[in-house]
């Protein structure tokens, strides 16, 4: 097997013949001649493999491409029973609490939420439960679950288990290695890494699992553009360079950050390219720190190359238990000595 450095630049590619292009073509067609294994255009598409393919390589199972992280997410839960019982993360992504939390309300869902770190409060929340969504790091807060121990004991239960990897990436962890069920990327961050493309993504082992999830991005019509496909896969060949050069900033960035007077706590899991730290000041002070950079981009996002922040609590769906002074700040791979030279300058406004 290869290493993940190679992975990401040989898989996906077109079969080796005499003039065959070197990288994949964009397939701008929703119709296509009858007999082949695709059939219409909302079943597959030659540049969806081509990405499908790399990925499935990094991760290790089977890939579906869906139009964003929120449609691969949503396509898990769409599978599952009215009602069925889910155990998830009481603080994580927003876009996923702000879903859980619509289902469990409707009775779409029965949701118990719980703390990830507290492996035995999880572990004791499993029983009679359809699926564990587990989210590691989570997403502002970069808590982190003990996933071996709490996959272990959910397939001992005979439970699904998925899991977004999203902030970690197969460079640091391989969820379906581990036992899980399904693992999910939001392709638009690391994978992607150039903040142009909106796509998700679903692997698994289990080719009947793979099916259901197959039919239900088919139906629901959450399907990605060859050309978002394309870009996705053109950023997926720098995404190792990417992420351990944003990883060496992120590391010698927690070190200056936690030597500074106005900054009252870091968190950072030790690995990957997200800090998030808090400021010693209000809530609005801690937002003219996020307006008042210069290099460092204002904006909601993550995982590419040049380096984002925000006050995560500016939304109001954000989960209440995120400190309102907290700042998210994705590490891109610009020279540290410049990122840091903006965070001073920036926390020098207050």
């Amino acid at each position: 097997m290869n290493h993940p450095e190679t992975t990401a630049i040989t898989a996906g590619r077109p079969p080796v013949e005499g003039d065959a292009p070197l990288n994949p073509s964009v397939v701008l067609t929703s119709t296509f001649h009858s007999g082949g294994p695709i059939g219409y255009g909302r079943y597959g598409n030659q540049t969806w493999t081509a990405l499908e393919e790399a990925i499935s390589e990094l991760e290790g199972g089977q890939t579906l491409a869906f139009s964003s992280g929120m449609a691969a997410i949503s396509a898990v839960f769409s599978i599952l029973p009215i009602g069925a019982p889910i155990v998830a993360s009481n603080q994580g992504y927003s876009g996923v609490m702000s879903l859980l939390n619509s289902f469990h309300a409707s009775g779409r869902l029965e949701v118990r939420f719980v703390d990830v770190v507290n492996t035995d409060e999880v572990i004791a929340a499993m029983k009679g439960a359809a699926l564990v969504w587990l989210e590691s790091p989570t997403n502002p807060c970069l808590d982190v679950a003990d996933l071996p121990a709490l996959i272990a004991a959910a397939k001992k239960l005979g439970i699904g288990v998925a899991v977004d990897n999203t902030f970690a990436t197969p460079l640091v962890q391989n969820p379906l290695a581990m036992g899980a069920d399904i693992v999910m990327h939001s392709v638009t961050k690391f994978l992607s890494g150039h903040s142009d493309v909106l796509m998700g993504s679903l692997s698994t082992n289990d080719p009947a699992l793979l099916k259901r999830l197959h039919d239900s991005r088919s139906f629901n019509g959450s399907i990605p553009g060859p050309f978002e496909a394309w870009l996705a896969l053109r950023g997926l060949r720098t995404f190792p360079l990417r992420f351990n050069k944003s990883q060496e900033n992120a590391k010698e960035l927690v070190v200056r950050l936690q030597g500074h007077s106005k900054i009252t706590r870091v968190r950072y899991p030790g690995f990957g390219a997200i800090v998030s730290f808090e400021v010693d000041g209000t809530a609005e002070q801690t937002q003219q720190v996020c307006d008042s950079s210069k290099m460092i981009a204002h904006a909601t996002s993550l995982g590419g190359v040049e380096s984002l922040w925000e006050r995560r609590r500016r939304w109001p769906i954000e989960s209440p238990s995120v400190p309102e002074q907290l700042i998210r700040l994705s590490v891109g791979c610009e020279y540290v000595d410049d990122i840091w030279d903006d965070i001073e300058q920036a926390l020098s406004a207050i």
